[in-house]
């Protein structure tokens, strides 16, 4: 593997095998500092990703009037947070900028919502593109005084006040971020609040604070909280599914190959991509299955396999929305044909990843076909190398190195270093995996 500013070179190569632990799971990682900064007291958070993304959320507390501690001991990244209490963030002296973690932007919405202090949050040009009128909508509903560009439906959005009320709010699209936005708020509403969502998402928001004492009620697709204040709570985080997912994926696909891919965090919100490989017959044994802080964790083996194309569509889809550009990679070089659907949330992720993945694998020769809500693919088990635009969105740089390595020929892939935002150390990985 060579590289050049802002370009990588992957060669495919002839085995691929080793133990691999991926990075603290992105999701927890954001919740735990985010969360805890308007708690009581301080939290010890143990195997933080310290990703471009979730930097932002760190930042982004500090500038609120948070003490956070951040320090690397080993391969580990450990945290300390001293929350403020619900009500206790300082007015900042700039303009709060997420970067390009709409995770950060969407539930500090939820905490900055209806504060008597003013605050503006911003994101790069890619997070100021993407929807946030479906979080602005339930806040005015329920009293928070926001404003924000295009009416408020992008960022930069001005929070200026108000006052919370409980709400009964039907979830127009089953997003997590949405949802936790909405329980952060309506922490501090005068009454009692219920989100439904259309289908279950990942729950972590939800494990988190009731494990900090908020009375929080999961009944189906419906959520009820209570307004009160929280308990700060230490947090272990164990591997993220999404990053464990680019190597699941490269081994089930290669020739010659066995990883062993350990500390896997497979809570059931988040498993769907161990799921749908199961369908496509992947080699995918999970073991040693413990829970770790609340969180159900494995080590997962996964070997060569003989894919089958498989439909991946309905209540599935928001458990693995974020996996599905590297499914996409599994589908080309499976037997039979791949549908996808039901999975238009893609189209405002940091690309619109339907558009993206259609584009590079028909130009790496697999037929498929882009639809409104996914997209259909005809195997081929054959990927031609090449030069490939990831557009700077990190999963999709991630799953065309993945696609490097089972290529036919090698496959340079651009603007590599935005796998930074969600896995830092995934191209070291890589290069520990070919050599």
């Amino acid at each position: 593997m060579s590289q050049s500013y802002s370009n990588i070179l992957v060669n495919p190569t002839a085995t691929l095998r080793g133990v691999i632990t991926p990075p603290g799971d992105k999701s927890i990682s954001h919740r735990s500092i985010l969360i805890n900064s308007v708690a009581n007291g301080s939290a010890h958070i143990k195997g933080f990703v310290p990703s471009d993304d979730c930097m932002s959320s760190v930042n982004l507390v500090r500038a609120l009037g948070c003490f956070v501690d951040v320090k690397k001991t080993n391969d580990r990244v450990d945290v300390v947070v001293k929350g403020v209490g619900m009500f206790g963030y300082d007015e900042p002296n700039d303009v709060l900028d997420a970067g390009n973690s709409g995770t950060t932007a969407r539930l500090m919405s939820g905490l900055l919502a209806s504060r008597n202090i003013t605050t503006i949050i911003t994101g790069d040009k890619s997070l100021r593109s993407r929807p946030m009128g479906r979080i602005v909508k339930p806040l005015r509903e329920m009293g928070s005084l926001v404003l924000g560009r295009n009416e408020g439906l992008n960022l930069p959005l001005v929070f200026a006040g108000g006052s919370l009320k409980g709400i009964s709010y039907v979830m127009p699209v089953s997003s997590a971020q949405l949802k936790s936005a909405l329980l952060l708020a309506a922490l501090r509403a005068n009454d009692k609040s219920t989100i439904i969502q259309p289908n279950i998402s990942r729950n972590h928001t939800e494990t988190l604070l009731q494990s900090m004492g908020a009375s929080v009620d999961v009944t189906g697709n419906s959520i009820s909280v209570t307004p009160g204040e929280l308990n700060s709570v230490d947090v272990t985080i164990p591997g993220d599914i999404s990053s464990a997912a680019f190597w699941l994926v490269a081994a089930s696909c290669h020739k010659n190959a066995e990883l062993l891919v350990k500390n896997v965090g497979i809570n059931e919100s988040r498993a769907g991509v161990i799921t749908v490989l199961k369908s496509m017959n992947a080699n995918i044994l999970v073991e040693n299955i413990r829970v770790v802080a609340g969180e159900k964790v494995a080590d997962i083996t996964i070997k060569s396999s003989s894919l089958k194309g498989t439909v991946i569509e309905g209540n599935i889809i928001p458990l693995l929305i974020d996996e599905i550009p590297i499914i996409c990679v599994a589908a080309a070089m499976a037997e039979g044909t791949t549908i996808v659907k039901d999975a238009s949330e893609l189209r405002v992720k940091e690309t619109d990843r339907i558009k993206m993945t259609t584009e590079w694998l028909t130009k790496a020769g697999v037929n498929c076909e882009e639809t409104d809500d996914g997209i259909i693919i005809e195997g081929s088990g054959t990927i031609n190398g090449g030069f490939y635009n990831s557009g700077s969105d990190h999963r999709i740089a991630m799953s065309l190195a993945v696609a490097g390595l089972i290529a036919n020929s090698p496959l340079t892939v651009s603007h590599h270093e935005s796998a930074n935002i969600s896995y830092p150390g995934f191209w070291e990985t890589i290069t520990k995996l070919t050599n």
